[in-house]
């Protein structure tokens, strides 16, 4: 008991309480936190480029060793996300900008699970992938049948280009150390495995397309009854290298 003369008494454990509760109250110093300074973004980003700027800063800054900096990047994101899926039944976060898919339906599972997901990339990576098309598309059309395949060299290009596409949107991954103080895999084996045999599917599936498109024109026009013109039958590589290169630059530019 606490007796203060001539006032009331009052138990230890109602204090106790009191200031408990009061330190669980609005007074934390994390609801002073602004998330948008933190990660230099600003309120009417999509929150894809908040993603992709969180994702980046906490990599810098694992990779020096700042604790501090990424448990202050941690808590913005983790602020952004919640105000996100608060308003994910209304379907729009900051006037007429609509909440990011993956918030959205974060609690649903899409179909196919290894299908392509929109996912936008930046202009200056969508010219990147353009021009690398061209120029695979620009060879074939020159040199019709080359030594070296030209759809070898654009298949390899871009599963490359989907593989960084796809480390960028990985959530990064605090370092753990052994008693010993060595660096833990924490799995980082297994996700780039999965990554590269996730781009391996989405490439070859493009080529895949791209051939099965071409055999099943054939094969409708042998179905109507007519002669295939030379101009399609003779430039099957051409065609189908040009179909990839096109597919390919739809799928690194806009899909992951």
């Amino acid at each position: 008991m606490i007796r203060f003369p001539g006032r009331f008494t009052f138990p230890k454990y109602k204090i106790v309480i009191c200031a408990a509760s009061s330190a669980a109250g609005s007074s934390s110093p994390d609801s002073d936190l602004n998330p948008y300074e933190v990660l230099g973004v600003s309120p009417i980003e999509g929150f894809e480029k908040v993603k992709q700027v969180y994702t980046r800063k906490r990599k810098e800054a694992d990779k020096r060793g700042d604790e501090a900096t990424a448990a202050l990047l941690e808590k913005a994101y983790d602020k952004l996300m919640m105000a996100q899926l608060m308003n994910r039944k209304k379907g729009v976060t900051y006037g007429s900008f609509k909440v990011s898919k993956d918030v959205k339906y974060a609690d649903k599972q899409p179909i196919v699970p290894w299908g392509p997901r929109f996912t936008k990339s930046s202009v200056q990576d969508s010219r990147i992938n353009l021009a690398i098309s061209a120029v695979f598309t620009a060879w074939i059309v020159i040199k019709r049948n080359a030594e070296y395949k030209p759809l070898q060299f654009l298949a390899f290009a871009f599963v490359y280009r989907i593989f960084e596409k796809l480390k960028a949107f990985e959530p990064p991954v605090s370092p753990t150390f052994t008693e010993e103080g060595d660096p833990e895999d924490n799995g980082r084996g297994l996700r780039m495995g999965k990554r590269l045999l996730r781009s391996l599917a989405l490439v070859f599936g493009c080529i895949a397309v791209s051939s099965m498109a071409y055999t099943g024109l054939l094969n409708i026009i042998e179905y109507v009854g007519s002669y295939i013109p030379a101009v399609i039958y003779n430039n099957q590589e051409v065609i189908i290298t040009t179909a990839s290169a096109v597919s390919l630059y739809i799928m690194a530019s806009y899909y992951r």
